[in-house]
């Protein structure tokens, strides 16, 4: 078996090379703030998630190590998110009561499913098609998430009942009708709790805030009078590590979950790619698109196994992870390591953590998904990208989840899809200024065109999709202009299909009619390769196609209209200078 393919499939092999004393040293200090920070982010997921806290846990345990060894990036830190936790939350909850057994069951079988579309996706290399999904998609649905988890928490921070299973706006009508059945020592538990975390964040940023806010909120509680004041606690979770669980494969809960388990992994996967690639800048990597999508999908399949949710990448532990000078994927093996050790040692003081005051760490980590600076900056610069925001927002609001997450990137797609059918079409000329007549934008200074040739340069592809767009600018200049003579700047023309290819055919046959033609110069090699294995270089005329505009520019002036020459005053061409006028 080739070198290649061993680290194809067992890709861990290529950074194994990597580790030595300075590198564990480095990734054990990045594990242990890991292993802090992630310990109050996993019982606050699972609680969004509608799991016992203790499945939080055991996702931030197994599923970072499957990720770290088996994705490209040596950052990204996987496990248990808010966007996620929302999803299978929604999703589950329709089919059984959150915290139950069968509910439990159903989301390692949602897990299970969406490991194996992720799986699926980087297998047959479609890691690229996360290029195609706006980063504003999944902005707008963690915007909507945010406030939807705000929502789910208002019962734990007012200590009011709120009937499950209710619309969004229906929830806050509840809300409003329970108003004066606010328990005060509850709500003050979830602000202590809120406030010291907020105040431990900006005073000492290094600190592990939610940690401390939870520890804060404990303590709070038993001074205000515990149990006897109606403050409830989530339980002791068990000090244990993950133990085996079996996800339901009968057919109908696999056909039940499947379309679910699609929108789960959809947003999966944009989160660890988009994630791993923002850390990928700083840290100067490659990242290879396929191999996270196999990452994250094998760290999924395991995780089901090991009574682990769905995960995917989290932006604040890989950023946190890079900044605490991780060298090697072993960073995040070691957090999930010490986590195992912390649950292990720690787990019978949950008991005196108060459900309040984790509803005020959740109401913190909800506004924390809200990316109040690219919102406004988007709603401020670009409509199409504003309308995918409200549209993804309104729609995780007020429809299904799932439903929210295919629409904004079914619109993020169709838009894609209408700016490449509309190609940047540029007007050049010679720059009279300049010592070799480079060709600019006739758009960027008031620079003379010749009156019987015309330069474009096309920018983005040729294909079914914008070969009408381009037909009506170029029938435009012959018709309306009168310039029977085109020439194309190919070299930003990266594709060209057989629609587009026949239709310059065409368009050549029209203005060879005229007692013109269509020319090329510039292209790439593999659309010339295309062009010329489809035979169209021979319909055009091989003639019609050049290395260099100067040579395109010799060749045409031969055929031009010597009476218009004559009379010419502009003389943009060296050639020009031989005309007697």
């Amino acid at each position: 078996m080739k070198a290649e393919t061993i680290k194809a499939l067992f890709p861990f092999l290529s950074w194994f090379g990597l580790i030595n004393r300075k590198t564990l040293r480095a990734d054990f200090m990045a594990g242990v703030t890991g292993a802090v920070i992630v310990l109050p982010q996993g019982v606050a997921f699972a609680t969004i998630a509608g799991l016992p806290p203790q499945y939080g846990l055991y996702t931030a345990m197994v599923t970072p190590i499957i990720a770290a060894l088996f994705g490209s990036s040596r950052h990204l830190i996987s496990g248990p998110t808010t966007a996620i936790s929302i999803v299978i939350f929604a999703s589950v909850s329709r089919h059984a009561m959150p915290g139950t057994e069968e509910f439990i069951t159903l989301a390692l079988t949602m897990t299970f499913l969406a490991g194996i579309y992720q799986l699926a996706f980087g297998l047959a290399r479609m890691g690229m098609l996360v290029n195609f999904v706006s980063h504003t998609v999944v902005m707008g649905f963690t915007a909507g998430a945010a406030i939807l988890i705000v929502t789910s928490q208002m019962k734990n921070v007012l200590g009011i009942e709120v009937p499950r299973g209710e619309s969004f706006a229906h929830t806050w009508v509840n809300i409003a009708e329970s108003i004066n059945s606010i328990n005060i020592m509850i709500l003050a538990v979830a602000m202590i709790t809120l406030v010291t975390a907020i105040v431990v964040k900006r005073l000492y940023p290094k600190l592990p805030h939610l940690l401390i806010g939870l520890i804060t909120g404990a303590f709070a509680a038993i001074a205000l009078g515990g149990e006897a004041s109606g403050i409830t606690f989530i339980g002791q979770i068990p000090s244990q590590l993950p133990p085996f669980s079996l996800p339901d494969f009968s057919i109908s809960t696999i056909r039940e979950m499947a379309p679910e388990a699609f929108a789960v992994a959809l947003l999966g996967l944009i989160e660890a790619v988009s994630i791993s690639r923002s850390v990928a800048t700083k840290s100067h990597q490659r990242i290879d698109g396929n191999q996270e999508f196999v990452g994250q999908g094998l760290s999924n399949i395991v995780g089901s196994f090991f009574s682990s949710y769905a995960g995917s990448g989290s932006f604040t532990r890989s950023g946190i992870n890079y900044q605490a000078g991780a060298e090697t994927p072993m960073s995040a093996i070691f957090a999930a390591v010490l986590l195992m050790a912390a649950v292990l040692l720690i787990a019978p003081l949950t008991a005196y953590l108060p459900v309040a005051a984790m509803g005020g760490v959740i109401l913190l980590v909800a506004y924390g998904l809200v990316d109040f600076h690219h919102i406004e900056s988007t709603v401020r610069k670009n409509r199409s990208e504003t309308m995918i925001l409200v549209v993804t927002f309104l729609s995780t609001l007020f429809l299904e989840l799932e439903f929210a997450i295919y629409l904004g990137v079914l619109l993020s797609i169709l838009i894609f899809l209408a700016r490449t059918s509309k190609p940047e079409m540029t007007v050049l000329a010679p720059d009279p200024q300049s010592p070799t007549r480079k060709f600019i934008s006739v758009d960027t200074k008031p620079i003379s065109e010749c009156p019987q040739i015309k330069f474009i340069r096309i920018d983005r592809s040729i294909y079914f999709g914008s070969l009408n767009y381009i037909q009506c600018k170029l029938g435009l200049i012959a018709d309306k202009e009168g310039i029977k003579n085109i020439v194309i700047d190919a070299s930003k023309v990266n594709y060209i299909d057989a629609a587009g290819a026949e239709m310059l055919v065409m368009e050549n046959e029209r203005l060879r009619k005229k007692g013109g033609g269509l020319y090329f110069y510039g292209l790439e090699s593999n659309v010339w390769e295309f062009l010329a294995q489809g035979k169209y270089i021979k319909s055009i005329g091989s003639n019609a196609f050049f290395d260099h505009k100067s040579k395109a520019v010799a060749f045409i002036y031969k055929t031009l209209d010597i009476d218009t020459c004559d009379i010419c005053t502009k003389r943009i061409f060296r050639e020009c200078s031989k005309v007697s006028g």
